[in-house]
């Protein structure tokens, strides 16, 4: 009978979590010019960054002045954070939370199915009815749907309930850009931190929500 001799595969990598963590955030701060950002926002576009590898995001990056502090206070104060997709819900670190917040998304919900019929919609807007009676003051965070941004600016602009922060990361060809777009020129003085064009994706809104809650200078 032939033996089979296994080889053990060593490899020299970083292991420890707060190592990586702190030589990206280093690489980043050598390959971006973070400084040439009002200070408030550096936490969140490294955040970004980090999330998605790609320095140049912070070219897409867009915010109201004072959406930082608006985002932070909301979320210290317990405000409620509702996103989207449950994508959103994994990638948020709890951790940094107030036991007061809590990460609601609807689209689950028995009712949405009955909703997206009758409105014609995707599930992902249809949840956002069920959104209505906690919309005030709360935390939103879209990264997956252009048309829950986009009916999201529908039920504001309609006068039910007003957010403190709007987190706006939807990618993709049809309506991402558009729904943004309409966001970045809102009349209503909505605060909002947003990834404008096609790029975006949940991880982002995440690691937006992330940066509010934990990364302080």
């Amino acid at each position: 009978m032939k033996m089979i001799i296994i080889k053990t595969m060593k490899i020299d990598y970083l292991k420890n979590p707060r190592d990586i963590t702190q030589k990206s955030f280093s690489i980043i701060e050598s390959e971006t010019n973070l400084l040439a950002l009002p200070k408030e926002i550096q936490p969140v576009a490294r955040r970004l960054i980090h999330t998605c590898g790609m320095p140049d995001i912070i070219n897409h990056l867009s915010f109201t002045e004072g959406a930082i502090k608006k985002g932070r206070s909301a979320i210290e104060n317990g405000s409620p954070i509702l996103v989207d997709v449950n994508m959103i819900v994994a990638g948020i670190n709890t951790s940094n939370l107030s036991n007061k917040n809590k990460i609601i998304c609807k689209i689950n919900d028995p009712q949405v199915p009955k909703i997206a019929k009758q409105q014609c919609t995707t599930r992902s807007a249809a949840a956002l009815e069920l959104w209505k009676p906690i919309l005030n003051g709360a935390v939103v965070a879209i990264g997956n749907a252009p048309t829950a941004l986009f009916r999201l600016l529908e039920i504001i602009n309609s006068g039910i309930g007003k957010p403190s922060l709007i987190i706006a990361t939807p990618p993709g060809f049809v309506g991402a850009k558009e729904s943004k777009d309409l966001l970045i020129q809102n009349t209503l003085s909505i605060p909002y931190i947003v990834i404008s064009g096609r790029m975006g994706g949940s991880a982002l809104a995440a690691a937006t929500v992330n940066a509010l809650a934990g990364d302080k200078e």
